[in-house]
C-alpha cells in the first residue's frame, strides 16, 4: 500500500490496511454519530486524534483530497484532508479500494444527528442560519458543492449560534466564479437532498412531528436568498447620504464578511454602490491579528466586544497594547480558572463567550455589575459542570447535547 500525505501520523501505518474497512475489528474503531453515506466510513482514534476514513475509488479519493486541501488554503470551513491510502491489497493479493483520511472536527456533529431528535424552534433557526451562511460563503468562493445534505454538513457551537462545515467534497468543483446557473443548480440539489433526508427521518419516526420537510427546505432557501441579496445587491445612494455607503460596509462586516473594494458609479439620483465581498471571517481575522486566538466568527465578535470594552475602560489608545493586556489580564486568567476535569467540556473560546453572557445575566438579575470572578465561579459550578463532554467520543447521546445547546 502507499500513503500520500503532507504530514502523516506514523500511527496510521499500524492500521489493518489489508482488511476492507467494513471488516475492521472493533478495537481499532470509535463510535461517532454520522450521516448516511454511499461509501463505507469508519472513525479511528490515534494519539488522542480522531480520524475519519472513507473507502472509495482512487480517482475520487485524489480529487476530494486535492479539493479539501485547496479549501484549507483559502480558509474555508471544511474538514481537513490528512492522507490518501492507495494500492491496498488483501491477504490473498486482491486489490482493495483506496481510503481518504480526514481529521474529525472536534466538538462537531452531523446536521442529521440533531434533526433525528426533538429540535426547539430557536435551535432550528440557528442551525438553518449557519447552513445558509455556509452555502453563501461557498458560492462567493466559487465552490459548487453538488451534494449538500444533512449528512455531509457538520455543525459546532459558535457563541450561542452554530457554525457549519463541509464534510464531503467528492462531488464539488472550485471555479474562479460561479455562474447563476451553477449557483441555482447547487441550491436545487440542496433542496432535493435535504427534503429527501427529512422524509427518510420522518418515515423512520425519527423526525419530530412539528417539523415539516417542505417547510424546512423552503426556509433554508429563503434564508440563503436573503443573505445572498444582502451580500451582493447593488444599492442606490442619494447624493446627500454618502454615509450610507459606510453603513452598508459596516452591516456586511457585522454579518462576518470582508469588503475588498467598493464600485461606485454615478446615476441621476446619486450613486450606485456595489461592494466586492471577498470572504467571510472578518471578526475571526481581526481577533487573530490582535491576540493570536483562533475562534469561530460569533465567538470572535463577542471576544472583540469584550476587548473593546476593556480598552475603553482602561483608557488605552493603542489597540495592540490593549489587546495584549486583555489577553494576559482577562482572557487567560479565566481559561486557567477552569478545572482540569471540566476543560474537555467546551473549547476555551466558547467557555469565555458563555461566561460573558452568564456575567451579563447575573448582573441584570442583581441590578449591578457582579464582576468577572464571581461570574466565572458561578458559571463553572452552575453551568459548565452539568454540560456533556463534547470533546470526548460522543457515541450516540445526541439528545443531551441538543438540550445543552438551547
Amino acid at each position: 500500500m502507499r500513503i500520500t500525505s503532507a504530514l502523516v501520523d506514523p500511527a496510521l501505518l499500524d492500521l489493518p490496511w489489508s482488511v476492507p474497512l467494513e471488516d475492521w475489528p472493533a478495537d481499532h474503531l470509535v463510535a461517532l454519530p454520522q450521516g448516511i453515506s454511499r461509501h463505507i466510513v469508519r472513525f479511528v482514534k490515534l494519539n488522542e486524534t480522531v480520524y475519519a476514513l472513507k473507502e472509495t475509488r482512487e480517482r475520487i479519493a485524489e480529487k476530494e483530497y486535492d479539493l479539501l486541501r485547496a479549501l484549507e488554503r483559502i480558509d474555508f470551513p471544511a474538514v481537513e484532508a490528512v492522507a490518501i491510502v492507495t494500492d491496498r491489497q488483501d491477504e490473498a493479493g486482491e486489490p482493495l479500494e483506496s481510503v481518504l483520511i480526514t481529521r474529525h472536527l472536534q466538538f462537531s456533529l452531523p446536521y442529521r444527528a440533531l434533526f433525528s431528535h426533538v429540535l426547539r424552534p430557536e435551535t432550528m433557526n440557528r442551525l438553518l442560519d449557519a447552513l445558509a451562511a455556509l452555502i453563501v460563503r461557498m458560492h462567493l468562493t466559487g465552490f459548487s458543492w453538488g451534494d449538500c445534505s444533512l449528512s455531509n454538513t457538520l455543525f459546532r457551537r459558535d457563541a450561542g449560534a452554530f457554525a457549519a462545515y463541509l464534510v464531503d467534497a467528492e462531488t464539488g468543483n472550485l471555479y474562479p466564479k460561479l455562474s447563476e446557473g451553477q449557483r441555482s443548480e447547487d441550491i436545487e440539489i440542496l433542496r432535493l437532498n435535504i427534503y429527501g433526508e427529512c422524509l427518510d427521518l420522518q418515515a423512520a419516526e425519527l423526525l419530530h412531528e412539528s417539523i415539516d420537510p417542505e417547510t424546512v427546505v423552503d426556509d433554508i432557501v429563503a434564508r440563503y436568498d436573503r443573505l445572498w441579496h444582502e451580500v451582493t445587491y447593488e444599492q442606490e445612494v442619494p447624493r446627500d447620504a454618502r454615509h450610507d455607503i459606510e453603513r452598508r460596509i459596516r452591516r456586511l462586516n457585522d454579518l462576518g464578511f470582508d469588503v475588498a473594494e467598493v464600485a461606485v458609479s454615478t446615476v441621476d439620483s446619486g450613486y450606485r454602490v456595489r461592494p466586492k465581498v471577498v470572504d467571510a471571517g472578518y471578526h475571526t481575522r481581526r481577533l487573530i491579528r490582535l491576540t493570536g486566538l483562533d475562534a469561530e466568527e460569533n465567538q470572535a465578535r463577542q471576544l472583540l466586544n469584550d476587548l473593546d470594552t476593556y480598552r475603553a475602560e482602561s483608557d488605552l489608545i493603542d489597540e495592540q497594547q490593549a489587546a495584549h493586556r486583555w489577553l494576559t489580564e482577562v482572557f487567560e486568567p479565566v481559561v486557567r480558572a477552569v478545572p482540569a476535569n471540566l476543560r474537555r467540556k467546551l473549547e476555551p473560546q466558547e467557555i469565555f463567550s458563555q461566561i460573558i453572557q452568564h456575567k451579563w445575566l447575573l448582573s441584570e438579575r442583581a441590578g449591578r455589575d457582579v464582576g468577572m470572578a464571581p461570574a466565572v465561579q458561578s458559571y463553572l459550578t452552575d453551568v459548565l459542570a452539568h454540560k456533556p463532554d463534547e470533546q470526548a467520543v460522543l457515541g450516540l447521546e445526541v439528545s443531551a447535547l441538543e438540550d445543552a445547546n438551547s
